[in-house]
């Protein structure tokens, strides 16, 4: 007998959607069978008409913020919110958490606060600073999944950014024991040349920080994996501009990838208004047609997936400062609406549910070396109930994360996540199908995950 049977006429199995059955015991998928197949379960549950059983959504870009900074945001609700927008992995960057993931002393913290009380898998960035390089294989050893590093100050006093030389001494280190690096990639001197007084202006905000900032600072990652053969991944490309280069570097057979993120593919600078601070990241939102450019990129395969990059900070921090882009945090809190926000944009351009899927699920598993990204027999029971075709509107009062603070608060979005399954286990629910009430998630805790050795 099985725990559980979920039955849908649209079945994501990696080779597109179908029906069928899937049979679910000790939390792992066991068999997937024609839909209306007799399977014996504790549990048989038939989907209605309009959702779709998918796998759950791999996030591998999140800022958590505890220990330290858990008046942003923490383990409990960072979880809980990913559970209600369908994603049952995310992997926790070093900052802005106190202290940062530097350590194997800070990592244990984590883990200790995430097993405590994560609703979903949590696994955990190291961090590359100044005062660690030569000693970065113990957080390897204790596995992290790779280490973040910044090339321009980061905005928190405890991370601070890699020189040119330290970025170089941070790859040997890492190519070394075989890890992986993660970048920041802004060019300081790019973007101390381009300082300016800060205030309500978008369009200013976007200037201080341009395109040239990002294709230094890549090209100067390029260099460095070219020399000492890491494998480095570029964080957030909100620049459009650098992807010729990124294409040559694929072309060379250098092992770099990147990511974009549900931001850069949502929105443009044309429409931001001035002092809509909520809209503030770093580095920036940019125009409409650098936003088609990245979904072409996207489309190509020169952008491998993406992820949310959130990053909360309380409501004082983000919409205190009378709209100056200058002093307000930089940072979207988008964990719980990527999967929506995402596929609303896929959609009106006439890109398939799957290439979503494979975009935030299964290339971003595949990235971190996890399971997921299709439901097949063997994998985790990590599932979600989705309807495309429902639109909502966003409201802030809607979500769970600790500081409902969003970008897309007031947009219509496409796909509701009707119920969410981690290891076949329920871990958000809806009251209503369709209905605008509150989301309903149980504190089920997930798991702390290491780095596949």
């Amino acid at each position: 007998m099985y725990d559980l049977v979920i039955r849908s006429a649209r079945v994501y199995t990696g080779h597109g959607f179908e029906p069928a059955a899937v049979a679910i015991a000790g939390g792992l998928i066991r068999a997937i069978e024609p839909v209306d197949a007799p399977l014996e379960a504790r549990l048989d549950r038939t989907l209605p008409a309009g959702q779709v059983l998918q796998p759950g959504i791999v996030d591998t870009h999140v800022h958590v913020n505890e220990p330290g900074r858990t008046d942003w945001e923490g383990f409990a609700s960072a979880t809980l919110a990913a559970a209600a927008g369908g994603v049952t992995t995310i992997i926790d960057m070093p900052l802005n958490s106190i202290p940062p993931t530097t350590t194997v002393a800070a990592l244990e913290l984590k883990r200790l606060a995430a097993a405590l009380q994560a609703t979903v898998n949590v696994g955990f960035w190291g961090g590359a600073i100044p005062a660690n390089l030569g000693a970065l294989e113990p957080l390897h050893d204790a596995g992290v999944f790779g280490f973040k590093a910044f090339l321009s100050p980061s905005g928190v006093d405890e991370f601070p950014h890699l020189s040119p030389a330290e970025l170089e001494a941070a790859a040997t280190e890492i190519a070394g024991f075989g890890g992986l690096l993660v970048v920041h990639a802004e060019d300081p001197a790019v973007l101390e040349s381009n300082q300016n007084a800060g205030g309500t202006g978008y369009l200013d905000f976007v200037a201080s920080r341009p395109d040239a900032a990002e294709d230094a600072a890549i090209a100067r990652v390029i260099d460095v994996v070219r020399r000492t053969g890491v494998r480095a991944h570029i964080l957030h490309l909100s620049s459009a501009q650098v992807l010729p280069r990124l294409a040559a570097a694929r072309a060379e057979g250098l092992p770099i990838t990147v990511e974009t993120c549900p931001h850069y593919l949502s929105f443009a600078a044309e429409a931001i208004a001035d002092g809509a601070t909520a809209f503030k990241c770093c580095p920036p939102i940019r125009s409409e047609t650098n936003r088609e450019l990245l979904w072409q990129g996207l489309e190509d395969g020169v952008i491998d997936f993406i992820a949310s990059d959130h990053s909360p900070a309380t409501r004082e921090l983000k919409l205190g400062h009378g709209g100056d882009f200058g002093l307000a945090w930089g940072g979207i809190s988008g964990l719980q609406l990527s999967l929506p926000a995402v596929w609303t944009a896929a959609r009106a351009r006439g890109l398939g549910l799957d290439r979503v899927l494979h975009w935030m699920s299964g290339a971003t598993a595949a990235f971190a070396g996890l399971p997921g990204g299709a439901i097949t027999v063997g994998a985790p029971a990590d599932l979600v109930a989705f309807a495309p075709e429902e639109s909502f509107t966003v409201s802030v009062d809607a979500l769970l994360h600790k500081n409902r603070v969003s970008a897309f608060d007031g947009a219509t979005l496409f796909g509701r996540v009707h119920s969410t399954w981690l290891a076949g286990t329920r871990i958000h629910t809806v009251d209503q199908p369709g209905a605008s009430a509150q989301a309903v998630s149980t504190a089920t805790p997930g798991g702390v995950l290491l780095r596949a050795r």
